[in-house]
């Protein structure tokens, strides 16, 4: 007799769940934060997965990406609060105020390259990016074909680049 979905999803999940929280746990040094991210995986993985192609490795895909949005999401929320400038300050207490200056222009000179970038452009560039998506997810979420995620992809990092190298010229022969 062949096995049903819930079945197979059912033993998948029993046989992985304390191998995919210590998995996560490593991630995101948090149990709790583990436990919430492998139960989410879990659930997308039931919702979207093939039982019949590979589902173990989709579970995990799935958590890891949630673990690095979930990072991500910490660190961006400790830049926006008041009360963290003091730990920032802090950690960055051995970097010259130079090294601090220049990062913090990087960091706009490619926000800027990333906003110049065509709307769809910049929404594939960004899944890509900054929520780590696969191509094959990134053109299921926004219905156009992989090749064209992966076209966009080359022409974002291409003129992302251009752009940059366009302002640092600007900047050296403003300053020279």
């Amino acid at each position: 007799m062949l096995e049903s979905r819930s079945d197979i999803f059912s033993r998948l999940f029993a046989e992985s769940r304390a191998g995919l929280r210590r998995y996560v746990r490593r991630l995101v040094h948090s149990q709790e934060t583990a436990d919430e991210i492998v139960q989410e995986a879990m659930l997308r993985t039931y919702e979207h997965a093939d039982a019949k192609k590979a589902p173990k490795a989709f579970l995990y895909s799935i958590a890891r990406n949630l673990a690095t949005d979930t990072l991500r999401h910490d660190r961006a929320a400790k830049t926006h609060t008041v009360g963290d400038w003091d730990a920032e300050g802090l950690m960055r207490h051995h970097e010259s105020l130079d090294s601090s200056l220049l990062a913090e222009e990087r960091s706009r000179i490619l926000k800027d390259a990333v906003e110049s970038l065509s709307p769809q452009c910049r929404t594939v560039f960004a899944l890509k990016v900054f929520h780590a998506c696969s191509y094959k997810e990134i053109s299921e979420r926004l219905g156009i074909s992989p090749k064209t995620v992966e076209n966009h992809i080359a022409r974002a990092v291409r003129e992302t680049h251009q752009y940059m190298r366009r302002r640092y010229v600007e900047a050296d022969s403003d300053h020279g």
